[in-house]
C-alpha cells in the first residue's frame, strides 16, 4: 500500500487476496469518552484488532502532554501483540473521521513501518459499502514489528516556536480554542504565538471522508503553505495534529508534528501564549 488512504472497496480486495493480507487495527476513540472497546466488541471489521489509543498509542500523561509519544519498545510490543509485522501492510480505522486512526498511522510511520493506510471514512464507510461486521475479539497471531524511530519529522516545543517564526505552524483545534475564547480540556487557553488555525474538522466532509486533495491543497496554500515553506502541525495533545499531517500529505506537503502539542506547551509558564489575534483566525 503506497497511498496513505484506502477505500472500503480496495480494503475488501486486499482482504480477499491470498497473499500479504493487511493487519487491521480498530482505533475507535473519542476525546470525551476515550477508547471505544465496547463498541469494537459489538461489531468490527473481520479480523480487526482493537488498539487502545490512550494506553498503546501514547505514553503516560505528564510534562510531555496528555498524549506524549510512547516509548519505542512499548509501542512495538503493542503492535506485535496486535499482529503487526514489518513486511505486512497495515490498515487502521476508527468510527468515521480518521481523527484517531491518523494517530496510529503517524506512529507506525514514525517508527518505521513502510506500508500503512487509513480507511477513508472509517467503519461507517465499510458499513455503507455493505460489508460484514464481526463481534468479539478474534485470535491474533503475534507480529514481528520492530520500531525504528525518526521516519517522520518531529518537533519539540522549541522547534515548534522556531517553525512558527520562519514557516507555517498549523493549529488543528477548533477556532474558539485557538483564539482562547473557550478551553474545555486544558488549563490554559490560547495558542502558540505565530501559529495559524486550520481546524481538522475542515479536512473531511460530512461523511467523515477526506475532501479532495486539490481542495485540501488550496486551503493549505491560503494559509501560506507552499513547497518551499517549512510546515508543522500541533493540536491539543498530538492526536488530531496527526490528522492534519495526513491531510497535508494528501495535499502534497510534508509536515512535521509537534507531538506534545498545546498540553505540553503550557506546562512551562515561561512559554508565551497568544489569544484572540484577529489576523490569525482560520481562513
Amino acid at each position: 500500500m503506497d497511498e496513505p488512504l484506502i477505500s472500503a472497496q480496495a480494503l475488501t480486495n486486499a482482504m480477499n487476496a491470498r497473499a500479504n493480507r493487511p493487519a487491521l487495527l480498530d482505533v475507535r476513540w473519542e476525546i470525551a469518552k476515550g477508547p471505544s472497546r465496547d463498541e469494537y466488541l459489538e461489531g468490527h471489521i473481520p479480523d480487526a484488532v482493537f488498539v487502545d489509543l490512550d494506553a498503546e498509542l501514547a505514553g503516560p500523561p505528564g510534562a510531555g502532554g496528555r498524549h506524549p509519544l510512547p516509548h519505542a519498545e512499548r509501542f512495538a510490543a503493542a503492535m506485535r501483540a496486535a499482529g503487526v509485522s514489518d513486511a505486512r501492510p497495515v490498515v487502521v480505522y476508527d468510527a468515521a473521521t480518521s481523527m484517531a486512526a491518523a494517530r496510529a498511522w503517524w506512529l507506525l510511520r514514525y517508527f518505521g513501518h513502510p506500508s500503512v493506510a487509513v480507511l477513508d471514512g472509517g467503519l461507517a464507510a465499510w458499513v455503507d459499502a455493505g460489508e460484514p461486521l464481526e463481534a468479539g475479539a478474534p485470535p491474533v497471531e503475534p507480529g514481528d514489528f520492530v520500531a525504528h524511530p525518526g521516519a517522520m519529522p518531529l518537533l519539540d516545543a522549541r522547534g515548534a516556536a522556531g517553525l512558527a517564526a520562519r514557516g507555517v505552524l498549523l493549529d488543528a483545534r477548533a477556532p474558539e480554542r485557538f483564539r482562547g475564547e473557550r478551553e474545555p480540556i486544558d488549563p490554559v487557553a490560547g495558542h502558540i504565538p505565530g501559529a495559524v488555525n486550520r481546524p481538522t474538522s475542515e479536512n473531511v466532509d460530512r461523511s467523515g471522508r477526506f475532501v479532495e486533495p486539490v481542495r485540501l491543497r488550496s486551503a493549505f496554500e491560503r494559509l501560506g503553505v507552499a513547497e518551499h515553506v517549512e510546515v508543522g502541525a500541533y493540536c491539543g495533545s498530538g492526536v488530531t495534529a496527526a490528522h492534519e499531517v495526513l491531510a497535508l500529505e494528501l495535499a502534497g506537503f510534508r509536515a512535521a508534528m509537534y507531538a506534545g502539542s498545546w498540553s505540553e506547551w503550557i506546562t512551562d509558564p515561561a512559554r508565551p501564549v497568544e489569544r484572540n489575534p484577529t489576523s490569525e483566525v482560520s481562513r
